[in-house]
């Protein structure tokens, strides 16, 4: 076949099959293309038919709706390994066996085909939990680009995984107890508390599937030739540049839908809900909105605790309960009459899921009260909604430190264990109202400049992501000896 020397580069997208990974990673191929870039998108079959189902489409190209502006985005899907209709959330542990040891042969039939496509692919950009990218890139000289979700705190933590291990903070190989006292000695971060690390770098969750997948990605990232993260410089400086001195790393976040509308491109995992129409006739600033994101599940006393605080409190709200958030088998989550009583009072709206950026964009809407995900983060600061944080799962501990303790934008929702009704209607009292609500808005204010300036013309993820395209065309030279014109899509 003969080589086609576009003046595009293609590159090759792998979204992770979660839809906190997935959502960026659209955005990012969205961002790429409007850039010239010519990129396959490629979807789990699964993900895929659940997305398609939820919105009801018609047409199975998710992109279809940003196609017109005249960007080069092709949409694939692959297996991963079991049928459409294997419940993975039940079966978690099998499901990321399979991720870890069937999908990258997957992934190797899937390259074969699309390096001979036109123009072919050159680079692979995949979420760093993939740990098999550097070698399927190798078999077929490819640039290698780790695509960051989460702070880069979160990243440089789980980086220096050899270092918390010597330290006897992370025996990650044993079930030793680990010390707890404070971590001081890791590159670009200062000092943090063992409560605040990742749950995977938590004793209980040493031996899980995706604490291997953890460990074998950030052994594999070394080799990486750009990584690319999801966070803005400004507002973790030290700990970028930290990272830099090891590998290419660019921070081009906040990564967003164009215009922070609602996305063009059907993202969601269930269907959405409108509670505009609700939202309306509330009073601006008055209601509170509560989701704990699309993957983490809290208990049934928990999910009790916070219902009875939210009807204390008398403030209005809207609250995104998955019908999975408690993993048990038990109907009713919610207590006894707390329906009628929300209903009664005209106090609240529940809804199984919604569009996030439309509500939480909403005049009427004043705080939220988040599981700490990285994207419901920035997205709220960019709305200039102060947080109550319940970290649930993950990196959402870490998270936490970074509203509460370092911005200084948030509350946390319980300070100390268990939960109890009288703090949660307390804490919302403080957030909705008061000084120190006040003041949590100011210093969100402050945070938004930081993402505003960032994202501007000539802002430093403005310029990250310029630098980087250009780092990629001059390494698939490198590699093939073909270039690229730097041409843009208007």
């Amino acid at each position: 076949m003969e080589n086609n020397t576009s003046k595009h580069p293609h590159v090759v997208l792998f979204a992770y099959p979660l839809q906190g990974h997935v959502i960026p990673a659209v955005h990012l191929a969205i961002k790429l293309a409007s850039k010239g870039i010519t990129v396959t998108f490629v979807n789990t079959e699964a993900v895929h038919h659940q997305t398609v189902k939820s919105h009801a489409m018609e047409d199975d190209n998710i992109f279809k709706g940003v196609l017109q502006s005249g960007l080069d985005i092709r949409y694939v899907t692959i297996n991963d390994g079991f049928p459409v209709e294997f419940d993975r959330s039940l079966n978690h542990d099998q499901f990321w066996e399979s991720v870890i040891h069937d999908f990258p042969a997957q992934v190797d039939e899937l390259l074969a085909k699309l390096v001979l496509s036109n123009p072919p692919v050159k680079c692979l950009i995949s979420d760093t939990f993939f740990e098999w990218t550097t070698n399927i890139a190798k078999k077929y000289n490819l640039v290698t680009v780790s695509f960051w979700t989460e702070p880069a705190l979160v990243f440089n933590l789980y980086y220096h995984l050899d270092l918390l291990n010597k330290n006897g903070h992370g025996h990650f190989t044993s079930h030793a107890n680990p010390r707890q006292d404070t971590i001081n000695y890791i590159p670009g971060v200062q000092a943090i508390e063992p409560k605040d690390l990742s749950s995977y770098l938590q004793p209980s969750d040493y031996t899980s599937p995706i604490h291997r997948i953890i460990v074998k990605a950030f052994e594999k990232i070394k080799t990486a030739d750009f990584i690319l993260c999801n966070t803005v410089q400004e507002l973790e400086s030290e700990t970028i540049s930290a990272l830099q001195e090891k590998q290419q790393i660019y921070s081009i976040g906040p990564i967003f839908p164009p215009g922070f509308t609602k996305s063009r491109v059907a993202t969601s995992l269930w269907s959405e809900s409108d509670c505009i129409q609700w939202l309306s006739t509330r009073p601006r600033g008055s209601v509170l909105y509560v989701s704990f994101g699309s993957y983490a599940h809290a208990s049934k006393r928990e999910i009790e605790e916070i219902a009875n605080g939210l009807l204390l409190s008398k403030v209005g709200f809207i609250w995104v309960l998955r019908p999975d958030t408690v993993s048990s088998d038990e109907p009713e989550i919610l207590p006894v009459g707390f329906e009628d009583e929300i209903k009664d009072q005209e106090q609240g709206l529940i809804v199984p899921w919604c569009s996030q950026i439309e509500v939480i964009s909403h005049p009427a809407i004043g705080g939220f009260i988040t599981h700490c995900g990285w994207n419901s983060i920035l997205e709220s600061i960019w709305c200039n909604l102060p947080l109550l944080c319940f970290p649930l799962l993950t990196d959402q501990f870490t998270n936490r430190k970074l509203v509460v303790d370092d911005w200084r934008v948030g509350l946390n929702l319980c300070d100390q264990k268990p939960i109890t009704k009288e703090e949660v209607a307390e804490k919302i009292s403080r957030l909705m109202s008061g000084k120190s609500g006040d003041e949590l808005r100011r210093n969100v204010k402050e945070v938004r400049k930081a993402l505003e300036g960032a994202l501007a013309i000539g802002g430093s993820s403005f310029r990250n992501l310029d630098q980087f395209i250009d780092g990629v065309k001059a390494k698939v030279q490198e590699k093939t000896g073909f270039g690229f014109n730097n041409t843009e899509v208007s």
